[in-house]
């Protein structure tokens, strides 16, 4: 059981996906992130990656625009956590350690290309992205 306290558009979307978070372990909290598809009466979560985030610098568990533009801290493109409430410049980006972040999700370094690949290719094709982020 996990819980959102966001509210999904459903119309409006093209392509939504779930990070749903584990309680923390030390500063460490996990998460698995999933593809959301529709069905008729249903939404099935299709397993994409694990994930980890520092326990200090949690964003709100709320829906959020993804895109994938240039960072210029890691000097490559990556997906950007968009409309965070007093943050900016929250990222998907490879780590390993909760250390690695301040307030990024991170991702399996096999990942990252893949994630920002996909992103990337739903922007281009003028999809909105939604990501719904929940805690367990």
């Amino acid at each position: 059981m996990y819980f959102c306290t966001g509210k999904r558009e459903n119309d409006e979307i093209m392509a939504y996906y779930k990070l749903i978070r584990m309680p923390a372990n030390g500063k460490a909290v996990r998460g698995r992130l999933y593809e959301v598809r529709e069905t008729r009466f249903e939404e099935e979560l299709v397993p994409i990656c694990d994930t980890m985030e520092n326990a200090d610098y949690l964003i709100p568990a709320l829906i959020y625009g993804i895109g994938v533009t240039q960072s210029p801290k890691f000097k490559r493109l990556l997906p950007i956590v968009r409309q965070v409430p007093g943050r900016t410049g929250i990222r998907f980006h490879r780590g390993s350690r909760p250390e690695h972040s301040k307030g990024c999700i991170l991702v399996p370094p096999s990942m990252e290309q893949e994630l920002t690949s996909r992103w990337l290719a739903e922007q281009t094709s003028h999809e909105e992205i939604r990501l719904e982020i929940c805690d367990a």
